[in-house]
């Protein structure tokens, strides 16, 4: 279903809050690949960098996102504190600002979500109504701006939409775990470094297809008013990885198949990090979320498959190629693969 026509035979509009970071640059790529009109906002764009519609400013310049926002009927907040810095002071205000122009204009609000909101382990995959007991600080943040979404829709009827998913890979950013610690973006792969814990399943989203996810609902949405809840929650199942590894070995795989060379994998250096995290915030990020990779935790993706009847789905081998390759560390892909990370 492309995008949904409004009476006046205008493609509905949405503003990117966050378009150069990794969800956000993929929401636009797949929403104007659909139809919409997009406008892509971010704190700076590199000079002549595109169309008008990408607008430079900061989500907290009240009047510069009102003005970005005006007539729109999505907003996607996509926009994340920098650096992985002042999760606590930062990421909340940031949020209520996206919530602010949402409300004005009437728009769905997408923030797209993660798992950090739960404790991993568990029997079974987690619902969307799951009980919400997480274990780091950035988890606490999650479950505080969740709320704050709830709390609007009660108060004021602002709609919004969350559709979590486990750790992405496919981004054009290096904003994942993939592209920060497994593969390094922009050089070609000298080794894999492998967070899994051998024997511990793990769950991770192809960002294509995630974000093909977010917008066919956010057409359903369009199409049939009322269909998502005010507050509405959605889980994406993507890859559930039973024994954690796949990952490492689809990209050794990947670079033999493309490259003829065999790489190692490496596994992280668990118990290192504490004696370094202090002189690095990325670390102390990443030792943090190491319970993740201790125990399993699968999203259950009924009420998006009710929503939408399937869920976007590539392939990990398939996957891994793209994603190897729309950031640099692929060398000679084949010329089909190359869109295959946009691809609709």
């Amino acid at each position: 279903m492309q995008a949904h026509t409004q009476a006046n035979h205008q493609p509905p509009t949405a503003l990117v809050v966050g378009a150069r970071g990794g969800w956000g640059s993929q929401m636009v790529t797949t929403l104007a690949a659909r139809g919409w009109r997009v406008r892509a906002f971010a704190r700076a764009w590199p000079a002549a960098s595109g169309p008008e519609q990408w607008l430079s400013g900061d989500v907290m310049d009240a009047q510069a996102l009102s003005q970005a926002a005006a007539g729109v009927q999505v907003v996607v907040h996509a926009v994340n504190p920098p650096g992985y810095r002042h999760w606590e002071t930062l990421a909340l205000p940031m949020l209520r600002a996206s919530m602010a122009v949402a409300g004005q204009q009437g728009a769905r609000l997408l923030l797209p979500g993660n798992v950090y909101n739960f404790e991993a382990g568990g029997p079974g995959p987690w619902p969307e109504d799951a009980p919400q007991r997480p274990l780091t600080r950035k988890g606490r943040v999650r479950v505080t701006m969740e709320q704050a979404l709830r709390e609007a829709a009660e108060r004021d009827g602002l709609k919004s939409l969350v559709l979590r998913a486990g750790d992405f890979f496919g981004a054009a950013s290096p904003s994942s775990w993939f592209n920060t610690v497994m593969v390094q973006p922009g050089r070609p792969v000298q080794r894999v470094v492998d967070p899994h814990t051998p024997g511990v399943g793990h769950t991770w989203a192809y960002l294509p297809d995630a974000a093909l996810a977010a917008a066919r609902l956010l057409e359903l949405d369009q199409a049939q008013p009322g269909k998502l809840a005010l507050a509405e929650r959605v889980h994406f199942k993507g890859h559930e990885l039973a024994d954690g590894r796949e990952l490492a070995q689809s990209v050794v795989q990947a670079v033999a198949r493309h490259e003829g060379r065999r790489v190692p994998i490496r596994a992280v250096p668990w118990w290192v990090l504490p004696t370094v995290a202090w002189a690095s915030p990325l670390l102390r990020e990443v030792s943090e979320m190491r319970y993740l990779w201790r125990q399993a935790l699968a999203l259950d993706n009924a009420r998006l498959l009710s929503l939408i009847g399937e869920e976007p789905h590539t392939p990990l081998d398939e996957a891994v190629v793209a994603a190897l390759g729309r950031q640099g560390s692929l060398a000679g892909r084949p010329a089909e693969l190359r869109s295959s990370a946009s691809a609709p």
